[in-house]
């Protein structure tokens, strides 16, 4: 058998090791564009030199000579050819395989706003190439302007910061993270940036630009007439599945690659992991799907189930947040806050049911919050506490004597 994989994050990683342990006799090909192997979370941490290419990967030193797999790395895949099962290389070259594993991942969105598409000083944050260029210029870049604060954008000026560069932060919405955190939590982040130098301008979004002859955008005017100038610029305002290599294929697609709870997409023998799934956007997420991709490839059939993907984290100057589900309260849902001085608590509930949990400051024993939203489990509030629930409020004994969940 020859398994072929594009793509060498989080998915495609997990796949090829997955397949190896199945399969000792497979041969495995990997293709990616980047050179090394790195983590997107870290990314931030490469520009502020807290990392380098090395210490960015998530593999070891001989991870691909350990499990005998070729990896064809700064390698383009321009085209797959279902008919043929063969995959084109952007130097012309084909490669056969008997199942396919797309693992593309998503890249930048960047708008057409001015001259954003085409100026040298403009990148997106997705990929350890966008990072390389980034420190490369920042190191004469000291206006830093960021569109979007999303956990990217957030991310990338907490970096620029740390290198004492002066860093504006655009946003659409009246509060920064406006998907993960409500405006209390926000605020509380928007509040220790700004002790640290960052500024903000809310409810504003880029219109037009002015770029200079070296082909660079010098300054950035909102839709109320303000101007900011700025050296470098990193749009973090979203990303799309990377479905380029389909085109034109009879792969089923939308905006994504569709698969099915096997992660098979419309032709038999290719499947689809990862962010160009449309599935999840959490690297535990792409990890899992990465190995039950593996499992089905190798004729194992094994169910994704957890699509479960509303999780978010963060940790900037100290201060800890855990946000579970949708964090938005529809007419009828029960909202219940708890509120210290070092602790933000909230909780969502629809009909008896925890659909979001937002904890802010102490996020010890959160574990439980994930398990009662993906579970629906039923909560009986006149009886617990919300926010101090620990997995024993839910052991009960079977008709065999055996502990289980309710």
């Amino acid at each position: 058998m020859i398994h072929l994989i594009i793509g060498a994050g989080a998915a495609g990683i997990t796949a090829a090791k997955t397949l190896r342990e199945l399969d000792s006799d497979a041969a495995i090909i990997m293709i990616s564009a980047d050179e090394f192997v790195h983590s997107r979370c870290m990314l931030h941490k490469y520009i502020s030199a807290e990392r380098n290419e090395k210490t960015l990967s998530f593999v070891s030193d001989h991870f691909f000579e350990e499990n005998d797999i070729m990896w064809m790395n700064k390698t383009y895949v321009n085209h797959v050819d279902t008919a043929s099962q063969e995959v084109e290389l952007q130097d012309g070259t084909h490669m056969f395989y008997d199942k396919l594993l797309i693992a593309t991942g998503a890249n930048s969105i960047i708008p057409p706003i001015g001259h954003f598409k085409e100026s040298k000083n403009v990148f997106g944050l997705r990929n350890l190439s966008d990072a390389q260029q980034i420190s490369n210029l920042s190191a004469s870049a000291n206006r830093i302007l960021i569109v979007g604060s999303g956990l990217v954008g957030m991310d990338a000026a907490y970096a620029f910061l740390e290198m004492h560069k002066n860093v504006t932060i655009i946003e659409m919405a009246d509060r920064i993270l406006p998907t993960q955190l409500d405006a209390t939590a926000g605020k509380a982040y928007q509040k220790l940036f700004e002790q640290h130098g960052c500024k903000f301008i809310l409810g504003k979004k880029a219109s037009e630009t002015i770029q200079n002859k070296d082909g660079n955008i010098e300054a950035v005017i909102l839709d109320d007439g303000t101007k900011i100038e700025c050296d470098l610029i990193i749009v973090a305002a979203g990303v799309c599945p990377a479905v380029a290599c389909v085109d034109n294929t009879d792969i089923a697609t939308e905006r994504f690659i569709i698969v099915d709870d096997f992660l098979q997409t419309s032709d038999k023998n290719i499947y689809a992991a990862g962010d160009v799934t449309g599935l999840s956007a959490i690297w535990p997420n792409a990890m899992k799907q990465g190995q039950i991709a593996a499992y089905n490839m190798c004729g194992k059939k094994v169910q994704y189930l957890d699509q479960y993907a509303m999780k978010n984290t963060m940790n900037f100057y100290g201060l800890t947040t855990l946000s579970l589900g949708r964090g938005i309260a529809d007419e009828n849902d029960k909202v219940i806050i708890c509120e210290d001085a070092n602790n933000y608590k909230k909780a969502i509930l629809k009909d008896g049911c925890l659909s979001h949990i937002m904890l802010q400051g102490n996020i010890d024993y959160s574990g439980i919050y994930q398990f009662l939203i993906k579970n629906k489990i039923k909560l009986h509030l006149d009886k617990t506490d919300i926010f101090h629930l620990s997995f024993a409020d839910f052991y009960k004994i079977d008709k065999t004597g055996q502990y289980t969940y309710q």
